[in-house]
């Protein structure tokens, strides 16, 4: 069954897709910064499940209900009635938000009390496949932890499943603000560890990326089970980095380890065909890399002759425009923008893209306009005329 997983882009979020990760196949991961870009997401993948032939597994985590979520989630219950039996898909909705259970209220869902644990509450929406529980109580990585019987697919292995205990202590205090608790001090060092790694390496859409920060995540774990104290992990941090990339580049001959970390990882991301795509005269436009990330690849995509120029685009609507053709500046002002010839940068008129098939439909549109169709001027008309 195919598997798509929605989470929050924080350190519960991730910590949540480590723990689905361990225990089931996830095809994809969608990492959402903003709730706001919840509503144009399950709209899109509805879409995508209505023309779905095989049945797939939905698992949503984090993601603090809005009224665009709680409708999404009644009319996923609508699409699998509609469809045969062997065909409906799955949907698990594992959240710890207030505000959660105030929305499905307000759609008419009321909340059905668990009779083992006080926090959690569960909504019945009349499906079997549907599974929708909220629990104030603990973060979305405890809930994924504790209620992987309802997606798991295979045992964790023992030395694995102690790792996954302390992650899973330290985000379940860090998210919720246990400053009481000992593992407080180690979410705190976790938490700053994945702010300093998660955009800055390996970026959001490359394969690795979710591998890397699963990987980073349970390396730090195993340091707080063995004791270490937040100073002990900074202190090591390079060293897993540096494990796990080498683990990465073992199969590339084209991999330096005389270079950094961030060098070698460059020089694979300026291969990449999932983080770029080509715009339709030949600019390869990205979304949402970290400055320091497109400032390297972008080089290293036009020193190799793959293209002449890149942009990248954040999801704040902020242009980036590099070039080696003085092309830059050219691109940059048909965005209200300004700069060098060969780094400039500008900002969408929508003000803000929520994916890379977003920023690709707003930058095409204005940087590659369609030629006018005669036949929609007056002009045109009366050319075409044969009265």
């Amino acid at each position: 069954m195919n598997v798509t997983q929605l989470t929050h882009h924080d350190l519960d979020g991730y910590g949540a897709s480590t723990i689905v990760g361990t225990a089931l196949d996830v095809a994809r991961i969608v990492h959402i910064p903003r709730y706001s870009d919840v509503g144009p997401i399950v709209e899109a993948e509805l879409k995508r499940l209505d023309k779905a032939s095989e049945p797939e597994l939905l698992i949503m985590t984090d993601l603090g209900l809005e009224a665009v979520a709680v409708k999404f989630i009644r009319s996923f219950a609508a699409l699998n009635r509609r469809r045969p039996e062997g065909a409906r898909h799955r949907l698990i909705v594992l959240d710890h938000h207030a505000s959660s259970i105030d929305q499905l209220r307000d759609q008419g869902l009321e909340p059905i009390p668990d009779a083992e644990i006080p926090t959690l509450k569960r909504f019945d929406l009349g499906d079997p496949d549907l599974a929708v529980l909220i629990d104030e109580g603990r973060c979305a990585t405890r809930m994924a932890y504790e209620h992987r019987a309802l997606y798991a697919t295979r045992a964790i292995p023992a030395d694995l499943e102690r790792e996954l205990q302390t992650l899973v202590e330290a985000v379940d205090a860090l998210d919720l603000w246990k400053k009481e608790r000992p593992s407080f001090a180690g979410g705190l060092a976790l938490d700053e560890v994945f702010w300093d790694n998660v955009g800055t390496l390996v970026p959001v859409g490359h394969p690795w990326h979710d591998r890397f920060i699963a990987a980073l995540l349970r390396g730090v774990a195993a340091l707080l089970r063995e004791g270490a104290t937040p100073a002990g992990v900074e202190a090591q941090v390079g060293a897993i980095r540096l494990r796990i990339v080498d683990a990465f580049m073992a199969d590339d001959p084209a991999d330096d380890p005389a270079l950094t970390t961030r060098m070698r990882i460059a020089r694979a991301l300026a291969r990449s065909d999932e983080l770029f795509h080509r715009l339709s005269d030949g600019t390869l436009l990205s979304f949402g890399l970290d400055s320091g990330t497109f400032q390297r690849v972008s080089d290293l995509i036009m020193l190799g002759g793959r293209a002449r120029r890149v942009v990248n685009v954040q999801r704040v609507g902020t242009l980036s425009f590099r070039s080696n053709d003085e092309t830059a500046l050219e691109g940059a002002r048909r965005f209200r923008g300004g700069g060098h010839k060969d780094a400039a940068g500008g900002k969408l008129p929508g003000g803000a893209a929520f994916s890379l098939a977003d920023a690709v439909a707003q930058v095409e549109a204005i940087l590659n306009p369609p030629p006018p169709d005669p036949a929609a001027s007056p002009f045109g008309a009366l050319k075409n005329w044969k009265g």
